[in-house]
């Protein structure tokens, strides 16, 4: 495309939420429909829901992410208003899509709250949207995102802060208590197809360095697909049972890096879950926070999009893979699902990275 008029508005892409108990059989049925998850997991996951009040903090976590936003567009001088669309819930991207389309908008600048690649995180978003703006029809806005901020130094920054500050609520240093860092299990059909456990991987890395943590894993949680379909491991309940057996375990910092929010997975699996095999080994955890609205994870943003409008030349990021691209290749995150021929090994020494290089700063 051509002649592509200039930026003229932020969207908040995300993936909505039930907002009560009402809303959760639809919702999730929003989420699952063409998946291949069993219902009896889906009415596991609506007593997920339905243990919170049905409702789902991650709507009220864009709210104010939203305002956030607004006052660090004001503060960096970015003249864009704020939009929000979601993938499963109000306001859905045509509606969204639709209304910046009344309000003049031809060209707006997106940022998904998922700071990994894979299909689920990024290419089903991209699908998603182009399905909404097809919806809207003729001269619905353009839609690009931003680039993954996993390596970013405000993402970097706010995660080493969050890690810091729970191994202090437990009267333990990063030194001398272990850190898991979660993220979503995906199936590794779509993990063989992305860069999802590389980029993993690094954040992981760059977050243990700037903390100063001694020792550190990758596990994995929220898995929904069939029991025979391979997905990413270890399970982050299966890893605190088998190396407290092997090896007890004195205390623990949990850290969501995978989850931009403290949405229902986080709150279930983690601050209930976890925090209750934790409690019943007699295991000292704390559950870090996730980005949230912390300053350094909004200021990212505001770079992201200061970089795409010209305003600053330098692209942001630590380690060795550098800033991820701006336009995804035509390939980028396909899901052709298939089985491997081994387990992911994903594991590295604390101190040693897995390139064997030790990150810029």
């Amino acid at each position: 495309m051509t002649d592509l008029p200039p930026y003229d508005s932020f969207l908040l892409v995300s993936f909505g939420g039930p907002e009560g108990p009402e809303d959760v059989m639809p919702f999730l049925e929003n989420v699952l429909r063409g998946k291949n998850v069993p219902r009896e997991r889906m009415l596991e996951v609506a007593e997920h829901y339905k243990h919170f009040g049905g409702v789902s903090p991650i709507n009220q976590h864009n709210r104010d992410l939203m305002t956030a936003i607004k006052q660090d567009f004001a503060k960096e001088g970015i003249e864009l208003p704020i939009y929000w669309g979601n993938r499963n819930w109000k306001p859905y991207f045509a509606e969204t899509l639709a209304q910046m389309k009344a309000d003049g908008c031809k060209r707006t600048l997106a940022f998904f709250t998922s700071t990994f690649s894979s299909y689920s995180g990024c290419r089903q978003y991209r699908e998603n949207i182009i399905e909404a703006r097809e919806q809207v029809g003729e001269d619905a806005p353009v839609v690009d995102k931003l680039r993954m901020g996993f390596n970013h130094p405000g993402f970097i920054g706010a995660m080493s802060e969050s890690v810091q500050q729970a191994a202090q609520s437990i009267d333990k240093s990063v030194e001398d208590t272990h850190v898991l860092f979660t993220a979503h299990s995906i199936p590794m059909g779509m993990a063989d197809n992305c860069e999802y456990e590389k980029q993993l991987r690094e954040a992981c890395w760059l977050v243990a360095e700037m903390a100063g943590v001694s020792s550190y894993d990758l596990v994995y949680q929220s898995r929904s697909g069939p029991p025979s379909q391979p997905w990413l491991e270890p399970d982050v309940l299966d890893w605190i049972a088998e190396t407290d057996d092997k090896s007890k375990l004195e205390s623990l910092v949990i850290l969501p890096i995978g989850f931009v929010s403290d949405h229902m997975e986080v709150m279930f699996d983690l601050d209930e879950e976890a925090a209750d095999l934790c409690l019943d080994r007699g295991i000292k955890m704390a559950r870090a926070a996730s980005a949230g609205t912390h300053p350094s994870f909004v200021s990212m943003i505001s770079d992201l999009v200061k970089e795409r409008l010209g305003l600053k030349t330098d692209r942001a990021a630590l380690g060795d893979l550098g800033p991820w691209h701006d336009v995804c290749p035509q390939d980028c995150c396909l899901y052709t699902p298939r089985r491997p021929t081994g387990p992911p090994s994903g594991k590295h020494p604390v101190g040693q990275h897995p390139t064997g290089q030790r990150p810029s700063n």
